[in-house]
């Protein structure tokens, strides 16, 4: 498998950061994984934000001491709700956990062990919460790999499917830097002067 990282620049710009194959998502892939990154150049993060892989948790606590780590909240209610009848999920955005844990007890287990991490994101209330509480963006590219991938089908080597990824995500930063901010940069200019955010050298 592949795995692409992107961050976002001190001016609000997104940026691919890494795009790396992986074997195994263990804990340690994922600290080498950070490592690179580090080795690449980044210096501080603030939030990491992924699905609830246990391996990525652990690695974030170890390489990232200080970060906040978002859950991804699409994937967290994708955990939550195949375990509430369909009839009822309607009702779900209404309701409270101590009114149904009793009734349903393993979806409201599965809400109250990932709410915390799935809420990161208020602790960065100048930043729109849409832009930095799910990993839609990257769930959208992972989509487009696949799409592209499945026109060549078989690849000789695991370098050829590497150069298709990355002309692909070459043309996708392209199009980030040229019409879109993702995060307008007065928003990170007070995170920054309070310490929140460290702009790399």
């Amino acid at each position: 498998m592949i795995m692409v990282a992107y961050g976002m620049e001190v001016n609000g710009q997104r940026d691919v950061l890494a795009v790396e194959p992986m074997w195994e998502e263990t804990e340690e892939s994922w600290r080498e994984f950070m490592r690179k990154l580090k080795r690449r150049g980044v210096r501080r993060v603030r939030m990491f934000i992924s699905d609830a892989h246990q391996g990525i948790q652990a690695a974030v606590k170890k390489e990232w001491i200080g970060a906040s780590w978002q859950r991804c909240k699409v994937h967290f209610m994708r955990n939550i709700l195949p375990k509430i009848p369909h009839r009822e999920k309607a009702r779900l955005a209404g309701l409270i956990i101590e009114e149904y844990e009793g009734k349903y007890p393993e979806a409201m287990r599965c809400l109250e062990e990932g709410l915390e991490d799935s809420l990161q994101f208020y602790n960065f209330p100048e930043i729109d919460k849409r832009s930095i509480s799910s990993t839609n963006v990257l769930e959208r590219t992972n989509r487009e790999i696949r799409r592209r991938s499945r026109v060549v089908e078989v690849f000789p080597s695991i370098g050829s499917y590497l150069r298709l990824v990355t002309s692909y995500l070459i043309e996708y930063t392209e199009d980030w830097a040229n019409e879109y901010v993702y995060i307008k940069a007065d928003k990170l200019g007070p995170l920054l002067e309070e310490g929140l955010f460290q702009a790399a050298n």
